[in-house]
C-alpha cells in the first residue's frame, strides 16, 4: 500500500471560541493543525499529506512543512474531494482525518491501515455506553435504545480509487466520508476508538487537548553501527575530522565511520532503512561523497517527520589512531551538521584490547545511538 493523509482544516470553528479559526489556536507551544500534521508526518507509512485551508487562512498554514495545501470547497466533502483529487498518481490508499483531532494516537492510526489490508474502508469509533435520551422543549419526550450505536472518530481510512469514486457521485451533505463511502455500498469496517482521540468542539477542550498531548512524548532510539577496513593511504576521516594516520579507510563514499553510524542511528529511530537503502553503494554517483551528504539527508528526514535531535552519542572502536586529541573538534563538527549544540554529542574511542580486526588493526568500527523527540 500506499498511503497518504487528507487533513481538512478548512472550516470556520466558531464554537470553539477566539478570534481565528479553532486549528489555528495554540495548544502548548504549537497550532492544533501542526499538532494534527506532525502526528501523520512522524510516520513512515505516510507517502504524503494534504492540508486543506480555507483560501483565507493561508498566512497561518505556511509555517507547516512537509505537507501540500489545497484550498477546501464550499462544504466538508467538497474540501474532502479536493484534498483527494490533489493526491499524487502512486497512492492507493488514503487516511481522511479532522485537524481538530489532534491528539489522535498512532494506536488508532495503526488500527485503520491494518483494517485496509483487507478491506476498501475502515474507521474508529467508540461503542456509546451513556443512556440516551430524545427531548423536545427542553425535556425528556423518549429514550433511544444504544444497542449498535457507535460514536465515530477519524482518521476514516479508505481504497483510494473508491472512496474518490463515491465523492464523486455524492450529492453533498454527509457528516463524514464513512457516510459518503456507504451511500455507494463500500462496506466501512469499524476499527478500535479512543477516548483521547478528542475532537476540540468547545473552548474548554483546549485545555483537555493539552493535557493529553503533556502525557503523550514521542521519543525514538535508534542505533547504528559500521565498520570499514584500512587501505593505504595518509589519513583518515572520521566524524567529519581529517585525522592524519598510515593508513585510510576503504569504502565506496569517504569511508567516515563514524558518521556512517551515527546517519544509521537516526535512520534506526525513525524506522526508515539505513544508508545502502538511501544512498546504493550501487550508484557511481556516491562513490567518493562526502559522508555529511547522509547524514544530512537524516536530519533533514528527522525534521519533516516533526522530530528534533535530542543527543546523540558515538563510539569509534580502533587501536589507531588516536581520537582524543580530535574528539572536540569532532563533536563541533558533527553538532552543526546535527543542528544541536555541542554538549548533546558524544565523540569517544575505546580499544578491543587488541582482539579481534580492529585489534588486529585491520580497520575501524563504531557504534552509535540517537534520539529522537517529537516536536
Amino acid at each position: 500500500m500506499q498511503i497518504a493523509a487528507v487533513i481538512v482544516a478548512a472550516g470556520r470553528g466558531t464554537r470553539a471560541g477566539g478570534e481565528i479559526p479553532k486549528q489555528w489556536q495554540e495548544v502548548g507551544e504549537h497550532s492544533v493543525a501542526a499538532w494534527s500534521c506532525a502526528r501523520f508526518r512522524s510516520r513512515a507509512d505516510i507517502a504524503e499529506i494534504i492540508l486543506v485551508i480555507h483560501p483565507d487562512d493561508r498566512v497561518f498554514a505556511q509555517s507547516i512543512k512537509g505537507v501540500t495545501l489545497v484550498h477546501g470547497g464550499a462544504t466538508r466533502d467538497g474540501s474532502v474531494h479536493n484534498g483527494l483529487k490533489a493526491l499524487a498518481a502512486d497512492i492507493t490508499h488514503v487516511l481522511i482525518h479532522d485537524v481538530a483531532r489532534c491528539t489522535v494516537s498512532d494506536r488508532v492510526i495503526d488500527g485503520v491501515i491494518d483494517a485496509l489490508q483487507t478491506a476498501d474502508g475502515a474507521a474508529p469509533a467508540l461503542p456509546v455506553s451513556d443512556a440516551l435520551w430524545i427531548g423536545a422543549d427542553g425535556k425528556v419526550s423518549g429514550t433511544q435504545d444504544r444497542t449498535g450505536l457507535f460514536r465515530a472518530q477519524t482518521p476514516q481510512g479508505f481504497a483510494l480509487r473508491a472512496i474518490l469514486n463515491a465523492h464523486g457521485a455524492h450529492q453533498g451533505g454527509a457528516a463524514d466520508d464513512v457516510e459518503v463511502a456507504r451511500s455507494a455500498g463500500l462496506d466501512v469496517v469499524i476499527t478500535e476508538g479512543d477516548e483521547n482521540n478528542l475532537k476540540i468542539t468547545m473552548p474548554d477542550d483546549f485545555a483537555r487537548a493539552a493535557k493529553i498531548l503533556e502525557q503523550r512524548v514521542d521519543i525514538r532510539l535508534g542505533n547504528g553501527f559500521d565498520v570499514h577496513a584500512f587501505e593505504d593511504g595518509d589519513h583518515v576521516t572520521l566524524c567529519g575530522v581529517k585525522v592524519p594516520h598510515n593508513k585510510a579507510l576503504k569504502g565506496h563514499s569517504d569511508a567516515d565511520v563514524g558518521m556512517h553510524a551515527v546517519t544509521d542511528a537516526i535512520y534506526g529511530a525513525l524506522g526508515d532503512g539505513d544508508i545502502g537503502q538511501h544512498f546504493p553503494p550501487s550508484d557511481p554517483q556516491w562513490k567518493g561523497a562526502a559522508s555529511e551528504i547522509f547524514l544530512r539527508h537524516a536530519v533533514d528526514l528527522a525534521a519533516s517527520r516533526g522530530f528534533t535531535i535530542s543527543n546523540v552519542d558515538c563510539t569509534l572502536i580502533c587501536e589507531q589512531p588516536k581520537i582524543g586529541p580530535h574528539a572536540g573538534t569532532m563533536k563541533d563538527t558533527m553538532a552543526a551538521l546535527l543542528q544541536i549544540t555541542p554538549d548533546r554529542v558524544s565523540v569517544k574511542a575505546t580499544t578491543s584490547e587488541r582482539l579481534g580486526f580492529t585489534g588486529r588493526e585491520e580497520g575501524i568500527a563504531a557504534l552509535a545511538t540517537a534520539t529522537l523527540v517529537a516536536k
